[in-house]
């Protein structure tokens, strides 16, 4: 086990950082972004909801769900912010 000590002190420049405009911010290493990117996009819609989940069986086409599986771990989640965009847009 290591008992170092270890500073929660910060050794980010912030005041520079803060002084920093978009201009000098070296984007030089980021890929652009293009359309085919955001088609392959996850919805995350921020910190965890703290609203309860309500456990339902639900009969969906086998190929929806296939494609859902298909996208990996936490298909479950994309498909509730899915309905919940859905949801949202139709209030």
């Amino acid at each position: 086990m290591n008992n170092e000590f270890t500073s929660s002190k910060s050794q980010t420049d912030w005041q520079r950082l803060d002084a920093m405009t978009d201009e000098d911010i070296d984007l030089s290493d980021c890929p652009e972004i293009t359309p085919e990117m955001f088609a392959k996009a996850v919805v995350r819609r921020g910190l965890p909801n703290t609203q309860t989940k309500a456990q339902v069986t639900l009969r969906i086409d086998s190929d929806v769900l296939d494609w859902f599986q298909s996208q990996g771990h936490g298909y479950h989640t994309q498909i509730n912010a899915l309905l919940r965009a859905y949801m949202e847009a139709h209030q």
